[in-house]
């Protein structure tokens, strides 16, 4: 069993940054795709951005491209979302998640294909 803890949220001011890291524990993921989702209030689930196994390929949603950054660590067993220049938009609760092993030569954007999961943590931007 996999279980992501994610940190880093808080409330910023338009314009601003943040760094989400999400750190896995009970079981090695390097060998998989790892993602990022965010959901605003009364929204579903949304797709934020992708990195594959070994971290040389990534994929950015167009609404976070140019301003967000998705890395990893994989000794560290930790994913991370560098998220810059910040608008009320971004605001949301984001969840890191792992996608099932059979993907790992993809970057799903479907939730569907994650099949681990983060409790999320609270990004609020203000205007």
């Amino acid at each position: 069993q996999v279980q992501l803890a994610e940190s880093g949220g808080g409330l910023v001011q338009a314009g601003g940054s943040l760094r989400l890291s999400c750190v896995g524990s009970g079981r090695t993921l390097s060998s998989y795709v790892m993602g990022w989702f965010r959901q605003a209030p009364g929204k579903e689930r949304e797709f934020v951005a992708a990195i594959s196994w070994a971290g040389s390929s990534t994929y950015n949603t167009d609404s976070v491209k140019g301003r967000f950054t998705i890395s990893r660590d994989n000794p560290k067993n930790t994913v991370a979302l560098q998220m810059n220049n910040l608008n009320p938009e971004d605001t949301a609760v984001y969840y890191c998640a792992v996608a099932g092993l059979r993907l790992r030569s993809l970057l799903p954007t479907d939730r569907h294909d994650y099949v681990y999961w983060g409790q999320g943590i609270q990004v609020t931007v203000s205007s």
